[in-house]
């Protein structure tokens, strides 16, 4: 074989290189697919806060703890249906009070506050242990973060289902405008995302703070997934 020849032969090898990734790329397609389940919660977390404030700290603790034996006595009835209950230690310190007016001596008051927590299987428990915090001024948030589903794992799996049915579906539909037909999965990126909605209250009872539903929540799941085309 000539130089020229040579020559001739290791371009066409060259070129023939250069469009290999061309030609497998083609052979693929990348989508991504989605899944959604919808549920009730049936479960809630919940914290309390007895605060109490006085100029001697003996005395704002005392309050707080008659607070806290007037909430185990009015939940005495409930407490076995209260899972991983906790009442957390009194805890004490002191805040500056705001200064009034100019050359006022800074004051300070005691501040005492003792922290309830636990988790509820059964909803039907919220409005009376919410009437008895609020009978006592004991100090809660209810936010959509603290309701969520026994069976979470459960949801999430298969919200991660309908999301790779969804990303075969569309493969299968993009194989067959080109004639072709779906593959084996070449690579596959899974994440999972909570998005509640908002809760919902009685907006005839909103003075009381007693909740008549717990808006609907959705677990969803997404694939990022790259198909051989055969």
């Amino acid at each position: 074989m000539s130089h020229q020849q040579r020559a001739v032969a290791l371009a066409a090898v060259f070129v023939a290189g250069a469009f290999a990734p061309a030609l497998a790329s083609a052979g693929e397609v990348s989508l991504s697919g989605e899944g959604i389940v919808t549920y009730s919660p049936d479960s809630a977390r919940l914290r309390f806060t007895a605060n109490a404030e006085h100029n001697e700290p003996a005395k704002a603790s005392q309050q707080v703890h008659k607070m806290m034996e007037q909430w185990r006595k009015g939940i005495r009835t409930l407490q076995s249906q209260l899972d991983d209950y906790s009442d957390a230690e009194l805890n004490l310190y002191t805040r500056n009070l705001p200064i009034q007016e100019k050359g006022q001596k800074q004051e300070q008051v005691a501040v005492a506050s003792q922290t309830v927590s636990f988790t509820i299987s059964d909803l039907a428990l919220l409005n009376p242990l919410l009437e008895e915090a609020q009978k006592l001024g004991l100090q809660y948030h209810l936010g959509t973060n603290q309701f969520f589903h026994s069976e979470e794992q459960t949801l999430q799996q298969k919200a991660l289902g309908l999301a790779i049915a969804d990303a075969k579906a569309q493969c299968n539909f993009v194989a067959k405008q080109l004639d072709k037909s779906c593959g084996d999965v070449v690579t596959i990126n899974v994440s999972n995302g909570q998005r509640p909605s908002p809760m919902m209250m009685s907006s005839a009872r909103a003075s009381e703070g007693s909740v008549s539903a717990v808006g609907p929540q959705e677990i969803s799941a997404m694939v990022n997934a790259t198909f051989e085309l055969d």
